[in-house]
């Protein structure tokens, strides 16, 4: 990852991914305001708390606030989730790693089926993708 909280400017200037029918897009969590909405009860919920839990090792802020996470799809009916997510820098060390450990996390949900987690970096991350919390909790507000 890169030493992105000492440099006052974004590291790029990036786009959300516009997100396929049924995912979820943004830096900001509302992008999920429809959560709960599921009568099967909320295996969204679910996946997003899952990774809400998974931590950058290098900031101490969920991949989840932090905006690292650009597509979350789930098939009710087969019980798999698709997840876009990127790193806060290409050089990152964990860049191999890291996908494989959000996928276990995911797969952990009760009611996931399957999981499978894709490195993108178009667009590239922005501070500007954090939540106000993250944001918050990194001294940024």
């Amino acid at each position: 990852m890169s030493n992105w909280l000492n440099d006052p400017e974004p590291l790029s200037e990036g786009k959300p991914v516009p997100a396929a029918e049924g995912s979820f897009e943004g830096s900001d969590p509302s992008h999920l305001s429809h959560l709960g909405s599921d009568p099967e009860g909320s295996l969204e919920d679910a996946v997003v708390a899952a990774l809400k839990s998974v931590f950058d090792p290098e900031i101490p802020v969920n991949i989840y606030d932090l905006g690292l996470i650009y597509g979350l799809s789930i098939d009710h009916d087969s019980a798999h989730v698709d997840i876009e997510m990127t790193l806060t820098a290409p050089g990152c060390p964990v860049a191999q790693t890291f996908p494989g450990e959000v996928e276990r996390r995911v797969m952990e949900v009760p009611g996931v089926n399957s999981a499978k987690v894709e490195l993108v970096w178009e667009p590239p991350w922005t501070r500007d993708r954090m939540s106000e919390a993250a944001q918050l909790t990194l001294g940024m507000l």
